[in-house]
């Protein structure tokens, strides 16, 4: 594949639906492939029915509606290493990029404007001896004043999940310094268990549901 080419599953208009950008208008840029299996996985159409386009043809199609947010998603858009000058190229037209990651791969060489949603994955997502623990260490690691572009998210399928994530949040501090998105499992964990377990246990981390499921129906590509 020429370095100008990436493999694309959609490019679509739609409200943010998770993470601390929630609400906010976004022109979404999803990327094909992804490969880990994850049990629950909302998105894995993404791996066939693709295309192929020039970085400079998806910039324009991503521009063309004018969202005050550009995300880069899946999925998962790391696998395909043309994704890092595509989110530089954006940053350099002086837009707010997000990347969503799955957390299997490392974040190491993303460009330190992009705002960084990465998925910790939970023990019932089948995958969460997957997950990349460099990439808290690089957020331990960032610059006070680049701390601010990492955020960690966590969907939740159980109590069992639950204790799991809290238990990993403790250990590393995560709290301390980054927003933690904390949501369920869409159908398999209803939202007001997970919200009282939070209240009892005073965690430091914001409950977020995936709006655009509430808005569309669950099944719903390109919302």
């Amino acid at each position: 594949m020429s370095a100008g080419l990436l493999n694309i599953s959609e490019i679509f208009h739609s409200i943010q639906g998770e993470s601390s950008f929630a609400g906010w208008p976004c022109a979404f840029i999803r990327l094909a492939g992804c490969g880990h299996g994850c049990i629950g996985c909302d998105t894995a159409y993404a791996e066939s029915g693709t295309m192929l386009l020039d970085t400079d043809v998806i910039i324009q199609q991503a521009l063309s509606f004018q969202a005050p947010l550009i995300e880069v998603t899946g999925g998962e858009p790391l696998l395909q290493s043309g994704v890092y000058s595509l989110m530089e190229q954006l940053a350099d037209l002086g837009h707010n990029v997000l990347l969503e990651t799955g957390g299997f791969l490392s974040i190491e060489k993303v460009d330190h404007r992009v705002h960084k949603i990465i998925d910790i994955k939970a023990p019932s997502s089948g995958v969460c001896d997957q997950n990349d623990p460099e990439n808290i260490r690089l957020a331990l690691e960032a610059a006070p004043a680049y701390r601010q572009k990492f955020e960690f998210k966590m969907v939740l399928g159980s109590r069992s999940d639950y204790e799991w994530a809290k238990s990993l949040l403790l250990e590393h501090r995560l709290t301390n310094s980054f927003t933690i998105m904390m949501g369920v499992m869409f159908g398999k964990l209803e939202p007001k268990e997970l919200a009282g377990w939070i209240l009892s246990d005073q965690l430091k981390v914001r409950m977020q549901l995936q709006l655009h499921k509430y808005i569309w129906p669950p099944e719903m590509r390109g919302v």
